[in-house]
């Protein structure tokens, strides 16, 4: 059976790698154009990319889906089936393209979690429970009846960077099985539940990020920890950006009004919510790296 792979980070590397490892046939790869990153702007290539040309296996990186040059070139592998993971939303004209269908891995027990942020988002809303699901594609985004899935807890202190790694794992084994039951006919997948509760996981931009401290601890925890170690949620101390990677909760009554400080200047910083306090643990301060809050406050001066 011909595969070809569509995908762009790390997270779906894990899933190539295992297809091959399993013994899969992957005829060629597409992903992200090159792009410029850091200070020199110096081309940057997907995670994808770098692993697709280390096992010798042909890339193709359109700027356009519907091109129809890159139609024809993907057109030429005559693949039996399309594994997308973590790419971008694909025309009909490709996904509809290799007779056994294009299948995609998302980072969430679907129907809940649809969209670009699964992980993110589970955290965000406190969730005990995340997982991986296999389904074929179809028109509208993350719809596809699904083929299988798998759960997983998540810890109370547990990050989106954490759960990611553990979602990648878990997701690159539940590919092997679902690509495995498609090479057999063995397939029975089913259309996904009907629910009126639907929560949903959209891109989140930085406005998104900013820690609004009228919120109670709770929220503001799990905020700080779906968005570590990226896109990090943030707050403005001294007229500069202060990025909060871990933190942990105090519940006591603050005595000080939401978004007031308290410190001693060496071991502690810690900001008051509407019901308690974030005690800041791993942060980044403007213009500086990323270190233990110890240290942060060792260099500066502050005045609660």
């Amino acid at each position: 059976m011909k595969i070809v792979f569509m995908g762009t980070p790390d997270f779906a590397v894990a899933s190539l790698a295992a297809l091959q490892q399993a013994g899969f046939n992957i005829v060629a790869v597409v992903t992200a154009p090159d792009k410029p990153a850091g200070r020199g702007q110096k081309l940057s290539e997907s995670a994808v990319k770098l692993y697709a040309i280390e096992n010798q296996i042909p890339v193709l990186q359109p700027e356009k889906l519907k091109n129809s040059e890159f139609l024809e070139q993907l057109k030429s592998y005559q693949a039996d089936l399309q594994v997308v993971i973590a790419f971008r939303m694909l025309p009909e004209v490709v996904w509809n393209m290799p007779p056994k269908g294009t299948i995609n891995l998302h980072g969430s027990l679907l129907p809940q979690y649809r969209g670009a942020a699964p992980i993110n988002h589970a955290i965000i809303n406190g969730e005990k429970e995340s997982g991986v699901t296999t389904f074929f594609l179809t028109h509208e985004i993350d719809t596809g009846d699904i083929i299988l899935s798998d759960s997983i807890a998540i810890g109370d202190d547990e990050t989106a960077g954490e759960l990611h790694d553990k979602l990648m794992d878990l997701g690159a084994k539940l590919l092997v099985k679902t690509v495995t039951a498609i090479a057999e006919n063995n397939v029975s997948d089913q259309p996904q539940p009907q629910t009126e509760e639907l929560k949903h996981a959209p891109k989140i931009f930085k406005e998104d990020c900013k820690v609004n401290w009228n919120n109670n601890a709770l929220e503001i925890h799990n905020l700080i920890r779906g968005l570590s170690p990226y896109p990090t949620a943030f707050t403005i101390l001294n007229d500069k950006t202060l990025k909060i990677f871990k933190a942990e909760i105090e519940l006591k009554e603050p005595g000080i009004a939401p978004g007031g400080f308290l410190t001693d200047g060496k071991t502690f910083l810690k900001f008051a919510t509407k019901d308690g306090f974030i005690k800041l643990l791993d942060i980044q301060y403007e213009g500086k790296k990323r270190m233990p809050i110890a240290d942060f406050l060792r260099g500066m001066r502050l005045i609660s």
